[in-house]
Order: C-alpha cells, then sequence, then structure tokens
C-alpha cells in the first residue's frame, strides 16, 4: 500500500516500473484472498495506472508544445520493447505479471499487454542462441533471465501456454552456461559488468533443472542451500531477490554431477570453459571471445579466470559501483571507443587477463570469434582469434588455452607486428603473492597452496623474458580500490612484422615440491586467421 501511494515509479527509468509492477502483482495475486477490497482497488488501480499505463506507447498529440514534449517522453521511456538487452526481459516480465493479476477486471489492457510481450521478448531471448550464452555475463543471466522465467511461469499458469517461448533454442540450452560460470571455487567467471559472488542460491537454474528435466543442473545448489540453511543467520543470503520461488520451482529430482568438463557457448559474446573436473581442487580455465561494445562490456577480450586447488589465481577485477561513477558525471554506458568508460581501469584491457599493445585500448567495434574448440581430453584447447580487436595494432592476435590431465594450463598466444616495432604487454590479475625466480618463472602462493608460473617463447627458446608485476592501485578518482591484488606479466617486444610464438605454463607444486619439471608442452598447428 506505501508503495500504492508514490506519485509514480520513476518511469524516466523503467526498469523501476517493471519492478515495481512485478513485486505488486505477486503480492496481490498471492494475497487477494486476505487482502480488505479498499486494498484490492488501490493496488489494482496502482498496477494500473503507475506500472501497465506508462508502458503503452499512445498516438502523439502535437497541438502544444507540453503534449509534444510527453510523447517524446514517452517514447524514450519504452524503447526497451524492441532492445535485446536484459531490460526487455525485465520490462515485459514485470508488465506480464502486472497485466495478468489485473486480468479480470482489466482484460483489454491485460490482454494488449501480454500480446505485445510474446512478440517482444524473443528479441532478447535470441540473444542466448546458439548455445545458451547470455553477451552481459553471469550476473546479469541472472536479473533478465529471472524476469523472462516469471513472465514464462506466469502466462503457464494464468493461460495455460507459454506461446512456444520457452522452446527458443539457446533459452534451452543456458542452463549449462551458468553452470560452467561457476569455478570450483564457487566463483563466477564475472566478465563484463559481473561481480565474482560465491556460491548462493539461484532459483532460475532450479526452475531450468526442473523445466528441461536437467538434474545436472543442480549440482551447485544442492550444498548452497545446506548452506543457506546453516548460515542464513549469520550474513548468507541467496544469490536472487526471488529466493522464495526456489520452494515453488523445486523438483523431486536429486542432483547429479554434469557430465561435461569442457563447453563452448557462441554469439555475441562466446565463452568457453576448460577443467578437470567438478570437484572442488579441479583445474578450471575459462576464456572469452567477443567485444567491448556488447551492452555492459569490458575490453576484456582474451580475458581468463583460473581455478586451481580450491584457488581464484587468474581473477577479474569485475564492475564498479554504477551510481559513485555517474555522480562524478560519467556517462558510464557509452560504448564509444572515446567514452569515459574506458578511463575506469578495471573497464579496460590493461587491467584484464590478456594483452596490451604499447598500452593501448582493444577496439571497441572489433569482434574475436573462437575459431577452435577440442573439448576432447586429456589435452582440451580452445582458440580465440582476437586479431580485428586489436585492428592496427597487431596484424595478427591469436590465444590457444590448453590443460592437461595433470592440471597443467598453456597459455599459448601468437602475435605478429603491424608495419613498425611496438611492445606486446601480457597482463594476468592475481590475488597470490608473487615469488619471481629466475627468469621468465614464478612461484604464486596463497592460502598454503601453490603454483609454478613460466613463460617460454616457441621461435626463440634463448630468449630472456623478465617477469613483472604491476600495481592496481587506483590511476584515478574514477577507479575504486583493489586490495590485496597485483599484476603478473611481462612484456614482448616485436620488430615490424615479426611474429612471435610465447606461452605461459601455469601448473600445481604439491606434496612439498620445491622445483617443477614442466610437462612438454606440444603446441597444435593455429586455425585460419579470420579474415
Amino acid at each position: 500500500l506505501a508503495a500504492a501511494a508514490f506519485s509514480d515509479w520513476n518511469p524516466s527509468h523503467f526498469l523501476d516500473v517493471a519492478e515495481m509492477t512485478a513485486g505488486l502483482a505477486l503480492g496481490y495475486d498471492w494475497l487477494y484472498d486476505t487482502l480488505s477490497p479498499a486494498s484490492r482497488e488501490t493496488i489494482r488501480r496502482a498496477i494500473v495506472d503507475k506500472g501497465l499505463m506508462p508502458s503503452l506507447e499512445t498516438k502523439e498529440d502535437l497541438s502544444n508544445l507540453e503534449s509534444i514534449k510527453k510523447s517524446i517522453e514517452k517514447r524514450m521511456n519504452t524503447w526497451w520493447i524492441t532492445s535485446t538487452n536484459n531490460w526487455n526481459q525485465v520490462c515485459n516480465g514485470g508488465m506480464t505479471l502486472g497485466a495478468l493479476a489485473v486480468l479480470e477486471d482489466e482484460p483489454r489492457l491485460a490482454a494488449q499487454i501480454v500480446y505485445r510481450a510474446i512478440h517482444s521478448v524473443p528479441r532478447a531471448m535470441g540473444e542466448y542462441n546458439p548455445d545458451g550464452a547470455y553477451p552481459e555475463g553471469p550476473s546479469y543471466w541472472v536479473y533478465g533471465t529471472s524476469y523472462n522465467i516469471l513472465l514464462i511461469d506466469a502466462l503457464n499458469t494464468a493461460l495455460k501456454t507459454d506461446f512456444g517461448l520457452s522452446e527458443h533454442k539457446g533459452f534451452k540450452k543456458t542452463g549449462d552456461y551458468f553452470v560452467q560460470m561457476t569455478g570450483p571455487t564457487g566463483l563466477f567467471f564475472n566478465y563484463a559488468d559481473c561481480g565474482q559472488r560465491g556460491r548462493e542460491i539461484y532459483p532460475e537454474i532450479v526452475w531450468f533443472s526442473k523445466h528441461y528435466s536437467r538434474p545436472d543442473w543442480l549440482w551447485g545448489e544442492k550444498p548452497a542451500l545446506e548452506r543457506y540453511r546453516t548460515k542464513a543467520g549469520q550474513g548468507m543470503s541467496g544469490g536472487s531477490c526471488f529466493l522464495p520461488m526456489t520452494l515453488i520451482w523445486m523438483g523431486q529430482a536429486e542432483p547429479v554431477k554434469p557430465a561435461i568438463l569442457c563447453w563452448k557457448g557462441d554469439g555475441n559474446n562466446p565463452v568457453a570453459v576448460l577443467r578437470s573436473g567438478w570437484e572442488e581442487e579441479s583445474l578450471y580455465v575459462a576464456i572469452k571471445g567477443g567485444s567491448p561494445s556488447v551492452n555492459h562490456g569490458h575490453m576484456d577480450i582474451g580475458s581468463f579466470v583460473l581455478d586451481l586447488d580450491g584457488v581464484r589465481w587468474a581473477l577479474d577485477l569485475g564492475m564498479q559501483d554504477y551510481n559513485r561513477v555517474e555522480q562524478m558525471g560519467v556517462s558510464l554506458f557509452n560504448m564509444r571507443q572515446d567514452s569515459q568508460r574506458w578511463q575506469i581501469m578495471r573497464y579496460t584491457n590493461l587491467w584484464h587477463n590478456t594483452l596490451a599493445v604499447d598500452e593501448q585500448l582493444q577496439h571497441v567495434e572489433g569482434f574475436a570469434p573462437i575459431t577452435e574448440f577440442v573439448p576432447d581430453q586429456p589435452k582440451p584447447r580452445v582458440v580465440v582469434d582476437m586479431s580485428r580487436v586489436y585492428a592496427r595494432q597487431l596484424d595478427t592476435a591469436m590465444r590457444s588455452v590448453q590443460i592437461s590431465a595433470d592440471r597443467t594450463t598453456w597459455i599459448h598466444d601468437r602475435v605478429k607486428a603491424v608495419n613498425k616495432d611496438v611492445t606486446v604487454r601480457w597482463s594476468m590479475v592475481t590475488p597470490a603473492e608473487v615469488e619471481i625466480q629466475s627468469s621468465g618463472t614464478a612461484l604464486l602462493k596463497k592460502n598454503g597452496k601453490t603454483m609454478y608460473f613460466a613463460v617460454y617463447v616457441l621461435n626463440d627458446p634463448a630468449m630472456d623474458i623478465p617477469l613483472k608485476i604491476w600495481s592496481t592501485e587506483p590511476k584515478s578518482k574514477l577507479d575504486e580500490p583493489n586490495r590485496g591484488t597485483r599484476i603478473l606479466g611481462f612484456e614482448i617486444p616485436l620488430k615490424a612484422d615479426q611474429t612471435m610464438d610465447y606461452y605461459v605454463t601455469m601448473a600445481p607444486l604439491t606434496n612439498g615440491q620445491k622445483e617443477f619439471s614442466p610437462q612438454t608442452y606440444q603446441p597444435a598447428p593455429w586455425p585460419e586467421k579470420v579474415k
């Protein structure tokens, strides 16, 4: 009732309207029998007047300046109808819940809203194609997908059909994506605007598991539920604001261990995962291609995270607080090459686990496809062609990631200079303490574990590659602190038109090992560069 009394629900930022409408619709529908007639009328009118009506596109009244202004504002507030990002899912989901809640009293309005949603939301659902990968990263997967599920579930509950929405090919597969985006440490592969977040309860994956009969998608949820049950009073929360839906969406199937170790998701922001197992000590390497220009994108093309022995050795610093940056006047969601967004170090390739050429930024309009994916054990491999992201900086930029049964990782790059001398910087953000050993080798230590790190040049084995450590201290007032982290890496000088093949080996040191004899790396032939 307090929310119903607001003058409006902030239609200029329509996500607020959608979330408010969804919340009131759920309360109105579920508690209808316990509400007084006066309360029902107040809530229903608020859903209609402050939720549904502001979402409708009306005929333009051009009779005076004030009406013209209102018409323009209306169009600006409903741009999400034709968008392909999370706004489409959230706004259509919220509006549909509101429409179905007042269906008996407002049948024509409800029909209009539902008809629009089932024709609009497929635009956003197409972003899951072809394999279920979500361009905006796992955090925004939770946000956008939760409202997409609510829309589908509400349609099935109220109308006994979802009009085929749940049969969209990428959407049907996206449970694989979400499960694979969590490493053995319980942390996300937090590319784009995404925080690391620990293992939490995600009712969305519970819904997917039941709806598509995939008990393997529940693998991480049962222990998360147990932790929540025992630690709910100690600050542990669910991963979603729709946590109670877990009770509604949970089926009877027992979770089973996923059979898939290595996975690839193509699409507008492709990602791939190589892992040795599903146990806490397993090796997990996730890498991405794609473009910085996608919604919520970072200059993280070619970047990876690495878990081993329960430690995240290579991490992504993640997103920053939107409000703090925008209050400084930064146009944070301007994705152009010259945007202030790219003055925030966390968002640039300089502070991701990828390359920088002469300290330059990646090209926002470039796109890096995954050109090869070999999931077969014992040495699965993935190749990302980053050449177009480094256009006019490098002629060729290819990255291969390969792992072995003994949990060794090889990150192999092939770079070719353009017609001038350049310096290529290789970076890896780590929370570990770093002990640089002889030239090109180091020991990383964290939580009582040790990982060996070494760099080799294939076409010049005698080349001396000194390792360097760069600070992650804020460069300007735009940057947030990155406590306990540092950047380990090296620089490769290239002459004009020179090609260099080098690789980094990372492997665990166990049982008191003081030295490490790396397994011989046998590089596979490179796929042809994308033109």
